[in-house]
C-alpha cells in the first residue's frame, strides 16, 4: 500500500502510527491547511483543484493501492474528488453513521458527496454500511436520493434504525422493503455479520472496489469525531476490509472521522456547522488517544491485506 497523509486539520498527522511512518519516508504528507477553510464542510472549486494537483505532484513512492488519512468527517466528501483518478469500473464502499446522499444542494460537500460519485461513470455503485443517524428520519425532507436506493445505485445497510416514513413508492430493494408509507431496512444489529458480508459480496458488480471510511460509525470507545457515531464495533470494521480484501481488488481507500475544532473563514460554512454539527465538543488529549489507536489498528489491517 501507499499511505498518504492529506494534512488538512493537524488531527492525524501528528499522531504517533502516522508520525513514525511519515518521519521514516513510509508515508507522504501533503500539506493543506491552506485549503481547509474553503474545503471543509463545502469544497470550493478553486480549492479543489488545488489540492488535486497537489496529490498529483506529491511523493508516491512505493507498490499497491492508495490509503489516505486526511482528519475530520468534514472533509469527507474529498471521497468524491479522489475517486476521478479512477480508471475503470469500480464500486465504493462506505462505511459511515451518515448516508451523505443528499440531493441539494448539489455541490461537492460532505452531505451530498455520494451523489457526485454516483455522476462519474466509473463508479457503478455505493454501498453504504453502518448509518444509525437521524438522516433516515422522515429522508425525502431531507433530500435523500431514494431512488437511486431503489433503482439499486446506492445500497443502505444500516447498523438499527427504526422504519422510515416515506410518501413515495419505492418496493423493496436489497436493503429495503416498502410496508405501506414506511421503509423497513435491513438492519445488520439483528443478524449475523458473516452472513451480511456473504450476501455482500455477490452485490458488488464490480472487481474494483474503493473503500471509504468515516470512523462516525463507530461507538465512543473507539472513536471521537465531529459528528453523531454509530455502533458498529472496529472488530466488524477489520472484518469487513479482510474480507473485501481477500474477494475483490481494492483500488484505494480514504479515511477521515477524526476530530478537528472546526474553524472556517467565512459565514456560510460557519452556519452550516453550526446546524449539521451535534453540540460542540472539547475532548481532552486523552480522549482523542482513542482515535490514534484505531486508525493503529486500520494501518496494520491495510499493510496485511493490501498488496
Amino acid at each position: 500500500m501507499r499511505l498518504k497523509v492529506i494534512d488538512l486539520d493537524g488531527s492525524v498527522a501528528g499522531q504517533e502510527p502516522l508520525r513514525r511512518r511519515i518521519d521514516a519516508g513510509e508515508a507522504a504528507c501533503i500539506d493543506a491547511a491552506d485549503l481547509a477553510a474553503r474545503l471543509r464542510i463545502v469544497a470550493s472549486r478553486d480549492a479543489s483543484a488545488r489540492l488535486l494537483r497537489r496529490l498529483a505532484e506529491g511523493p508516491d513512492e512505493g507498490a499497491g493501492p492508495p490509503v489516505h488519512f486526511y482528519g475530520s468527517g468534514d472533509f469527507h466528501h474529498l471521497t468524491a474528488l479522489l475517486l476521478r483518478g479512477v480508471a475503470e469500473p469500480v464500486t465504493v464502499v462506505h462505511f459511515d453513521n451518515h448516508p451523505d446522499w443528499v440531493r441539494f444542494p448539489a455541490t461537492v460537500n460532505c452531505g451530498a458527496w455520494v451523489n457526485r460519485a454516483l455522476e462519474l461513470p466509473q463508479v457503478r455503485k455505493v454501498v453504504t454500511i453502518g448509518p444509525c443517524s437521524g438522516d433516515l428520519v422522515r429522508p425525502e425532507w431531507q433530500f435523500a436520493n431514494l431512488r437511486a436506493v431503489e433503482a439499486e445505485r446506492i445500497a443502505l445497510f444500516p447498523w438499527r434504525h427504526a422504519p422510515s416514513r416515506v410518501w413515495g413508492r419505492y418496493g423493496r430493494a436489497s436493503s429495503f422493503r416498502q410496508e405501506g408509507s414506511h421503509l423497513h431496512w435491513r438492519n445488520l444489529a439483528e443478524e449475523g455479520w458473516a452472513g451480511f458480508l456473504d450476501d455482500l459480496l455477490p452485490a458488488i458488480p464490480t472487481d474494483a472496489v474503493w473503500l471509504t471510511i468515516d470512523k462516525d460509525v463507530l461507538g465512543h470507545g473507539e472513536a471521537v469525531t465531529n459528528w453523531d457515531q454509530g455502533e458498529l464495533s472496529l472488530a466488524h470494521l477489520l472484518t469487513a476490509i479482510e474480507r473485501l480484501a481477500a474477494e475483490r481488488r481494492i483500488l484505494g481507500v480514504d479515511v477521515c472521522g477524526d476530530w478537528s475544532e472546526p474553524r472556517f473563514s467565512d459565514p456560510f460554512r460557519a452556519t452550516l456547522a453550526y446546524f449539521d454539527h451535534p453540540p460542540p465538543l472539547r475532548p481532552s488529549q486523552a480522549e482523542l488517544a482513542v482515535n490514534a489507536r484505531t486508525n493503529a489498528a486500520l494501518i496494520d489491517c491495510f499493510a496485511r491485506v493490501l498488496p
